[in-house]
C-alpha cells in the first residue's frame, strides 16, 4: 500500500492479520462426530428401531470387550495380528521402495520394471489368494505375503511418482553448483519425493490392515480375523462389532503415526492448514 504525502511517496507496510477461530476448540469440534454417531446409535438400539440381534448397542459392545480381555482372547488375537501386519509391512515397504528407486532414476529400470508391476497391482486380492495358499501353503507365509503385497504397490506408485515429479530446474542448478549423482538424490530429489512418499505410506497401512482382515479369514487359527470367523460360527454379532472397530482404531493410530512423521521430516514446507 503506497501513501502520497507532500508530494513524496512513502511505503507503508501492512501486516496480514492471522484469522481467528471462534467458538469450540478443534479437538472438542473433532469429537463431537463420532459422539453423536454413537449416542445416536444406542438411542436407535433402545428404543427398538435397530434390532439388537443384528446392531447391539455401544453399551453392549463394551461389555463385550471387557469380556474379551479378561478371557484374554483379544490380546492374544492382538498381538498375532501386530506381528503378520509388521512383517507384511515391512516387506512391502522395503521391495517397493527399492523397486521404485530403480523404475523412477533409470530409464532401462522403468522399461522393465513399470508394466509389470502395473499389471500386477489390477489384479484383485481375492483372486491372489489360492494361488498364495497353493505356492506358500496354509501358515503364516500366504498372510504376511498378501499384507506385503497390498503395501508394496501404494509404496511403489508414490515413491516413483514423487521422485518423477522433482523439477528438473532444482536438479540442473544442483548438478552446476557440483553436487555428483549421489548428491543430487541426497539432497534433491529425496527431499522432493518425500510429501509424496510419505503419502504413500499412509495408503500403505490402510491397505496392510484392509489385508489382514481378508488373509485372517482363510485357515486361521489366531488373529483377530480367527475371532471374526468364530464368531460367525456361533452368531455372536457383538463379537464381530468389536473386533472390527478394532481394525479400524489399529488404523487410525498407525495412520497418526505417519502424520506426526509427516509434521517431523516435512518442517521445512509451509502448505495450507485449512481455514
Amino acid at each position: 500500500m503506497t501513501l502520497l504525502i507532500a508530494g513524496q511517496i512513502a511505503i507503508e507496510q501492512i501486516e496480514p492479520v492471522p484469522a481467528s477461530r471462534q467458538g469450540l476448540p478443534r479437538v472438542v469440534r473433532r469429537l463431537l462426530g463420532p459422539v453423536l454417531f454413537l449416542a445416536l446409535w444406542e438411542l436407535a438400539t433402545v428404543t427398538g428401531w435397530i434390532s439388537s440381534d443384528s446392531l447391539p448397542a455401544p453399551t453392549s459392545l463394551v461389555a463385550t470387550l471387557r469380556e474379551l480381555l479378561d478371557g484374554g482372547d483379544l490380546g492374544e488375537a492382538l498381538a498375532v495380528s501386530l506381528a503378520r501386519v509388521a512383517a507384511g509391512f515391512s516387506i512391502g515397504v522395503a521391495v517397493g521402495a527399492s523397486l521404485a528407486l530403480l523404475s523412477s532414476l533409470f530409464a532401462l529400470g522403468e522399461d522393465i520394471l513399470d508394466a509389470p508391476v502395473q499389471m500386477i497391482r489390477t489384479m484383485p486380492w481375492a483372486g491372489i489368494i489360492p494361488l498364495l495358499i497353493i505356492w506358500l501353503g496354509i501358515d503364516e507365509a500366504p498372510k504376511i505375503a498378501l499384507v506385503a503385497l497390498a503395501v508394496f504397490f501404494p509404496i511403489y506408485i508414490n515413491v516413483f511418482a514423487g521422485i518423477r515429479t522433482v523439477d528438473q530446474t532444482l536438479i540442473e542448478a544442483a548438478q552446476t553448483l557440483g553436487l555428483h549423482r549421489l548428491g543430487v538424490i541426497r539432497h534433491v530429489i529425496i527431499p522432493g519425493a518425500l510429501p509424496s512418499a510419505l503419502v504413500g505410506l499412509r495408503y500403505a497401512l490402510g491397505s496392510a490392515w484392509l489385508a489382514l482382515v481378508f488373509a485372517e479369514q482363510v485357515n486361521s487359527q489366531a488373529g483377530i480375523g480367527y475371532l471374526i470367523t468364530h464368531a460367525r460360527e456361533i452368531y455372536r454379532t457383538d463379537i464381530i462389532i468389536v473386533c472390527l472397530v478394532i481394525y479400524a482404531l489399529l488404523g487410525l493410530a498407525a495412520d497418526a503415526i505417519v502424520r506426526l512423521l509427516e509434521f517431523w521430516l516435512l518442517q521445512w514446507r509451509e502448505t495450507f492448514k485449512g481455514k
